[in-house]
C-alpha cells in the first residue's frame, strides 16, 4: 500500500481563506530581516574555518582545543534547538529573535577579544546558545509569515540561498579581514548586522507575534540536553581516543535519557517535541538522510580550508576564493530544487543527491599533497550540488508538517538534524584526521627538539608554526612530512564520508520506495496529521 506523500495536491484544495492570506510586501521585507540574521550565522561559521590557523598560532591552541573552538557552537545549537523552538512558540518568535540577536552580538565581541583558547571556547559556547535561539525562530517566523504553500516554499528557498550566500561571503570577507586585521575582526562583523536586526525587527514583524498557550516543560528541557550532549561527547571521544568505559557510559546514558524524553513527550498535552510528526515515514526518513548527509559534509567543510591554506600554501583570501565555486553551485541548485522536486519521485531525488555528494567525497579521498586546485573545486561542486536539494526539501517539509502554532518546534527538528550532523561530522571526522595524522607522521628531521616535535605531532597548523622557527632545510623537511600525514588523514575522511553518503542513499531508496510520487508541493503537511492536530485543539 502506497503511503501518501506530503505535498500531494490531491490532499486538500486551496480555500478562499488561503488565497486571502497570501503574503504581501511587508512579509517579504520581514523575510529580508530574518535572512540577514541567517546570513550572519552562516558567515560566522565559514569565517572561523579560515581563521583557525591564525587562532592556533596566536592563542597556542592544541588540536583538541581547535576542535572545541569549532564544534562547541554546533553541539550547543543542536542540544538547544528543540527547546528554543518551543520557547519561541510560547513567548513569541519576534521576542526570541531579538534576544538571540542581542546575545549573539555581545558574544561576538567576547570572542573577538579572547585572550586564551579557553575564553574563546566559552564565547563560542554562548554564540551556540544564541544561535539556537535564532535558527528555529527564523524558520518559525517564515512559517507564520507565509501561509500559502507555494509562497512558503519560495521563501524557504530564498532563505537557504541567502544562508548559502553568507557561507560564500564568509571566506571572502574573512580573507580580506585576515589580510589586514587580526583574527578577532572576523567576529566583529556580526555586531552591526545584529544591531540592524534589533532596530528594524519590531517595525517589520509587528502583528506576527504568534504564541501557543501553555508553559514550558522544564524537565523536558533538561532531558533534551542530557540526551543529545552525552551522545555527541561519546562519539567525539570515540573518534579521538578509541573505545573506553567513558565513551560507553556516555552513549548509553544519552540513549537512556532519550527514551525517557520520548516517553514524557507522549504523556504531555503540550510536548516540547511533537513526536507524532515522526509517524510520517517520509518526514522521519528525510530527517535521517539530512542528518547523515550533514555529518558527511561537516568534516570536509572543516578540513578543506585547512587543505588550501596549510597544504597548498594559499593565503586566507585566496583560500576563500577557491571555496567560492562550491557555495555558488549550492545556491544555484537550491533555486531550481523546487522545480526538480515537483517532477522527480522523492526516493530517487534524495538518494540521487546523496550519491552525487558521494562522488565528490571519493574525489577528495584520492587527492595528494600536490593536488590540483581544480580537482578540489570539482569535488566541492559535486558535494554542494548533492546537498542543496536535500537541505531545502527536508527543511520545507519540516516547517509544513506542523500547524502554525508549532512551526518553531517543527523547524527545530530540521535545524537540529543540520546542526547536529555538521557538529558531529566536525568532531568525529576531525578527530579521525587528527588520530591518523599522529599515527602516520614520519620521523622529524635532525635538529628538532622534543618539545617542538611534540607540538608538530598534534596538528599540521602547529607543525607549520614550528617549521617557521627552524633553519633550512629542517623546516622544509618537517613541513613536508607533516603535510603528507595530514593528506593521508584527509583521504581517510573522504572514504568515510563517501561510505556514509552511499549508505544513506541506499537506505533512503529502500525506505521511501512506496513514497515515490512527484512532490508537487514538497512542503505540504499530511492531511491526516492536520486533522489530528485540529482534533487535539478541540479537546
Amino acid at each position: 500500500m502506497t503511503e501518501p506523500e506530503p505535498g500531494r495536491a490531491d490532499q486538500a484544495a486551496p480555500s478562499p481563506t488561503d488565497t486571502a492570506m497570501r503574503a504581501g510586501p511587508k512579509e517579504w521585507i520581514g523575510l529580508a530581516v530574518v535572512t540577514a540574521a541567517s546570513m550572519l550565522i552562516a558567515m560566522d561559521n565559514t569565517v572561523l574555518f579560515l581563521s583557525l590557523p591564525h587562532i592556533t598560532a596566536d592563542l597556542d591552541a592544541s588540536a583538541p582545543q581547535m576542535l572545541w573552538i569549532q564544534d562547541i557552537y554546533g553541539f550547543l545549537v543542536a542540544g538547544l534547538l528543540i527547546t528554543m523552538g518551543t520557547v519561541g512558540d510560547r513567548i513569541g518568535r519576534k521576542r526570541l529573535l531579538m534576544v538571540g540577536a542581542a546575545v549573539f552580538g555581545a558574544a561576538s565581541l567576547m570572542a573577538a577579544y579572547s585572550t586564551s583558547a579557553e575564553m574563546l571556547i566559552l564565547a563560542r559556547g554562548i554564540l551556540g546558545i544564541a544561535g539556537a535561539a535564532l535558527v528555529p525562530t527564523i524558520l518559525g517566523i517564515i512559517g507564520s509569515l507565509f501561509v500559502d504553500p507555494k509562497q512558503r516554499t519560495r521563501a524557504i528557498a530564498v532563505l537557504m540561498i541567502c544562508f548559502t550566500a553568507g557561507g560564500a561571503l564568509g571566506p571572502l570577507v574573512g580573507g580580506v579581514l585576515l589580510e589586514h586585521f587580526w583574527w578577532g575582526a572576523v567576529f566583529i562583523v556580526a555586531v552591526p548586522v545584529m544591531v540592524l536586526v534589533l532596530l528594524i525587527t519590531p517595525l517589520l514583524l509587528a502583528g506576527h507575534e504568534d504564541t501557543q498557550p501553555g508553559k514550558l516543560d522544564l524537565p523536558s528541557v533538561g532531558l533534551s540536553l542530557v540526551s543529545i550532549l552525552p551522545i555527541t561527547y561519546g562519539f567525539k571521544e570515540l573518534a579521538s581516543y578509541g573505545p573506553s568505559w567513558l565513551v560507553l557510559i556516555s552513549i548509553v546514558a544519552g540513549a537512556a535519557f532519550t527514551v525517557l524524553f520520548a516517553r514524557r513527550q507522549f504523556r504531555l498535552e503540550t510536548p516540547l517535541l511533537d513526536l507524532r510528526l515522526f509517524s510520517n515515514r517520509s518526514f522521519s526518513v528525510s530527517l535521517g538522510a539530512l542528518l547523515l548527509g550533514q555529518f558527511a559534509i561537516g568534516g570536509m567543510l572543516f578540513l578543506l580550508p585547512q587543505f588550501f591554506q596549510l597544504v597548498l600554501g594559499e593565503t586566507p583570501l585566496q583560500a576563500g576564493l577557491w571555496l567560492l565555486p562550491g557555495t555558488v553551485v549550492f545556491a544555484a541548485v537550491a533555486m531550481i530544487a523546487p522545480t526538480i522536486a515537483a517532477k522527480v519521485p522523492r526516493d530517487w531525488l534524495l538518494a540521487g543527491t546523496l550519491a552525487l555528494a558521494a562522488v565528490g567525497y571519493i574525489q577528495l579521498a584520492l587527492v595528494g599533497p600536490d593536488a590540483d586546485h581544480w580537482q578540489l573545486v570539482a569535488a566541492m561542486i559535486a558535494m554542494f550540488a548533492g546537498m542543496a536539494p536535500l537541505v531545502l526539501l527536508v527543511t520545507d517539509l519540516a516547517v509544513a508538517s506542523a500547524p502554525p502554532e508549532r512551526a518553531g518546534a517543527a523547524a527545530a527538528m530540521s535545524s537540529t538534524s543540520t546542526e547536529f550532523g555538521i557538529a558531529l561530522g566536525v568532531a568525529a571526522l576531525g578527530s579521525v584526521l587528527t588520530a591518523v595524522y599522529t599515527r602516520v607522521l614520519g620521523p622529524v628531521p635532525a635538529g628538532v627538539s622534543d618539545t617542538q616535535a611534540a607540538a608538530a605531532g598534534e596538528s599540521l597548523a602547529r607543525a607549520t608554526n614550528v617549521a617557521g622557527q627552524l633553519p633550512e632545510p629542517a623546516g622544509a623537511q618537517l613541513l613536508s612530512v607533516a603535510r603528507d600525514a595530514f593528506v593521508t588523514g584527509f583521504n581517510v575522511v573522504g572514504i568515510i564520508s563517501a561510505t556514509v553518503a552511499i549508505g544513506a542513499a541506499i537506505a533512503v531508496k529502500l525506505l521511501l520506495r512506496n513514497v515515490a510520487k512527484p512532490a508537487d508541493a514538497p512542503a505540504e503537511a499530511p492531511a491526516e496529521h492536520s486533522e489530528s492536530q485540529n482534533e487535539d485543539s478541540r479537546t
